[in-house]
C-alpha cells in the first residue's frame, strides 16, 4: 500500500508552495500595474492563469485517486 508521504504529501506540496507563488506573483503584477484588469484581453489572461492552475490540480488530483484505486 503506497503511504500518505508517497502519494498525497508531493500533491500537497507542489499546488500549496505552487498556489502561494502564483498568488504573490500576481499580486506583483496587479501592484506594479503590468496587468491592468479594466483591459478585458488582461483580465482574460489572469482567467486563463488561474483555471490552468485549478485545472491541472484537478487532473493530478484524479490520477492519483485513480492510481490509488487500482491496487
Amino acid at each position: 500500500m503506497i503511504e500518505f508521504n508517497q502519494s498525497w504529501l508531493p500533491f500537497i506540496y507542489l499546488y500549496g508552495v505552487g498556489g502561494i507563488i502564483l498568488i504573490v506573483g500576481i499580486r506583483i503584477i496587479l501592484k506594479t500595474n503590468a496587468l491592468n484588469l479594466s483591459i478585458p484581453r488582461h483580465k482574460i489572461w489572469l482567467i486563463i492563469l488561474f483555471f490552468g492552475f485549478v485545472f491541472y490540480c484537478l487532473l493530478h488530483f484524479i490520477f492519483i485517486l485513480l492510481a490509488l484505486g487500482s491496487k
